[in-house]
């Protein structure tokens, strides 16, 4: 009984009660085994006599009646406590658990169990419960699209329109553009900047058509199209207004930065503002140190993850560039127009999180041409990081930083360097680099595609690199535990990163350029690569929604880590994680390792010729 004593008081909500009451508890109660695959209880059948508390094993637990079929709704372990509501409240209102394989349990009467939720680990106990009822209760967030924002009829005139009259026009709808027709789904655009550049500036008479001034071409985006993308576009294009069209290319109406105010996106659109009209490097640290709590607010707003990563990246990416045009400004004989700064990893993919490295590259003009000039921006850069650090972001000096030669170099060099990777992954760590310059999006300077990009676009014609770097993928196991967690003690953690986001990742970037696609989020790159035969159409959705799930956990469990004080990691503890969030992690690398093992069995059976999207229809399982 001292063994179970001691057992009991060193998991709550047994760790709350004093000695005498744990002791009786204890004496109440009794160890029971189960084997693999039995039920340990029904309580939607019949309400429950006792409480639970797993010893050693897992536990699988429906929550749900009727979903015995499905998989359970979240899987337990030592210390976890099942059964509370039923005893508590005398009725059968769940849950149904069975063991997972040989499992251990405690088993207390539900006489003894009233003083254990009375104690302040107890009601805690009793809250999460509620609230997790209350989740799964609720409507999933939805993907806020272009269509909410476009709120007026379009702005048109005919490209023989005087730009007199296009003003009058503008002014009478009270709008800040006019839109000109040219070509299916292709418009002229006007706005107040061009009426002030090129008409007035430039004296050129009220009667001159508006073909001769409009901006041709002007950016679209289809009706449908997540307001994150959107944002995205306006930010990094630097935009004023964008059209929206439909699928017939039939204009709808235009959004510009305003219409996002009144949006969830609204404050991370006014912090980017602020952080792009500051004038020192101390305002924008401070700016910076507004991130946390940002992320928070849109966290607690219940948005798509795909949706908060995006709007907070928004924010990042205008505090990296104006900390590189503010230290740039300081050193003398070094010119910001020679550099082109790329995003790495989760940053250029626009997934990050609190807890993300900054992980960046350059491209030097070629004017860049001499050791010594290279090594004077590469101690700028080193600045740029300090300043990013003192930020509060996350900045590796030993990474993926344009402060080492290694991610700084000329597009001439950079252009070398890939084809070599492509020919020849296993030098030179060319599957690292190549996998980290692949996702590579510039924020300042060419926003053309970066030239490692182009390289590897063609890399459907070097087979035998494709399947190097899908078999090198597949390396990133998803699984809940691995040898070195249990070696280092670990066995209670999980590594969100690397043992469930970053296979899915591996998986959209190869199966996207299988199909030669260019998109870089995850997201994308699953949905252009989704009835390919690297990923059937059902598996590209499951990936889709498994990355979705694992991002919201990640995002909550960084902001808890974050308002504690701890450090800010992918690693979480397994028992302080909601059973809802346990379930989904569990359930989510159970679907991440189907995919993956059927993608090792095409590695092993077809070609590389043989995955574009003309191959769906096989089936290799």
């Amino acid at each position: 009984m001292d063994d179970l004593e001691e057992f009991l008081g060193a998991n709550p909500p047994f760790s709350s009660l004093g000695s005498t009451e744990l002791k009786r508890v204890a004496a109440a109660a009794e160890v029971v085994d189960h084997p693999a695959g039995a039920e340990i209880m029904d309580a939607f059948a019949a309400a429950g006599d006792d409480l639970f508390v797993v010893m050693s094993g897992e536990v699988d637990i429906w929550t749900a009646e009727g979903s015995y079929a499905e998989p359970a709704d979240e899987t337990v372990g030592p210390g976890s406590v099942f059964g509370q509501s039923t005893v508590l409240t005398g009725a059968a209102v769940g849950p149904r658990a069975a063991a997972l394989g040989p499992v251990r349990l405690v088993r207390i009467p539900c006489g003894t169990v009233a003083s254990v939720f009375s104690t302040p680990d107890g009601v805690r106990l009793l809250a999460q419960d509620m609230f997790d009822s209350r989740m799964r209760a609720q409507v999933p967030p939805r993907l806020r699209t272009v269509d909410e924002l476009v709120v007026s009829a379009p702005v048109l005139a005919d490209p023989d329109t005087t730009v007199a009259a296009a003003a009058r026009l503008m002014t009478e709808r009270s709008s800040g553009y006019l839109a000109v027709p040219d070509g299916v789904g292709t418009f002229g655009l006007i706005t107040d900047g061009v009426l002030r550049e090129h008409v007035l500036a430039a004296g050129r008479a009220a009667s001159t058509p508006v073909s001769e001034v409009m901006i041709r071409h002007a950016m679209t985006v289809r009706t449908g199209t997540p307001t994150s993308d959107v944002l995205q576009e306006l930010t990094e294009h630097r935009l004023n207004h964008l059209l929206v069209i439909d699928a017939d290319g039939v204009l709808r109406g235009a959004v510009d930065p305003q219409d996002f105010l009144a949006t969830p996106s609204g404050a991370g659109v006014l912090l980017r503002d602020q952080v792009a009209r500051a004038d020192r490097l101390e305002q924008v640290i401070t700016l910076a140190r507004q991130l946390p709590i940002l992320l928070g607010d849109l966290v607690r707003q219940r948005r798509e993850a795909c949706e908060i990563t995006a709007i907070y990246s928004t924010v990042v990416d205008a505090i990296q560039r104006r900390v590189l045009t503010l230290v740039l400004q300081d050193q003398p004989g070094l010119d910001e127009a020679e550099v082109t700064w790329l995003l790495l990893g989760s940053n250029a993919r626009r997934e990050p999180t609190l807890g993300s490295d900054i992980d960046s590259a350059v491209v030097f003009a070629e004017s860049v041409d001499t050791p010594a000039r290279a090594a004077a921006y590469r101690a700028a850069f080193g600045d740029v990081a300090k300043a990013l650090r003192s930020a509060g972001l996350q900045v590796d000096e030993h990474g993926a930083t344009p402060s080492s030669p290694t991610f700084a170099r000329t597009r001439s060099q950079w252009r070398r360097a890939a084809q070599e990777w492509l020919l020849s992954p296993l030098d030179n760590q060319g599957m690292l680099m190549a996998s980290l310059l692949i996702d590579g999006r510039p924020i300042q300077g060419d926003p053309t595609a970066p030239v490692v990009s182009e390289v590897f676009a063609g890399i459907r014609d070097h087979p035998g690199t494709m399947k190097l770097l899908v078999q090198e993928s597949l390396s990133h196991r998803a699984q809940l535990r691995s040898v070195r967690d249990v070696l280092a003690g670990r066995g209670g953690t999980f590594d969100l990163k690397t043992h469930a986001l970053r296979p899915v990742v591996e998986i959209a970037r190869w199966a996207a350029l299988s199909v030669r696609s260019r998109e870089l989020t995850t997201r994308a790159r699953l949905l252009a690569a989704s009835g390919s035969m690297l990923l059937p159409t059902d598996q590209a959705q499951i990936l889709v929604e498994v990355f979705e799930e694992l991002q919201r956990v990640r995002l909550r469990q960084q902001l808890a880590q974050f308002e504690r004080g701890e450090q800010v990691s992918d690693i979480v503890w397994m028992r302080r994680l909601a059973p809802l969030d346990r379930s989904i992690v569990a359930q989510s690398v159970r679907e991440i390792s189907t995919v993956q093992r059927r993608l090792a069995n095409i590695l092993q059976y077809t070609s590389p010729q043989e995955w574009g999207p003309a191959a769906a229809s096989t089936s290799i399982d």
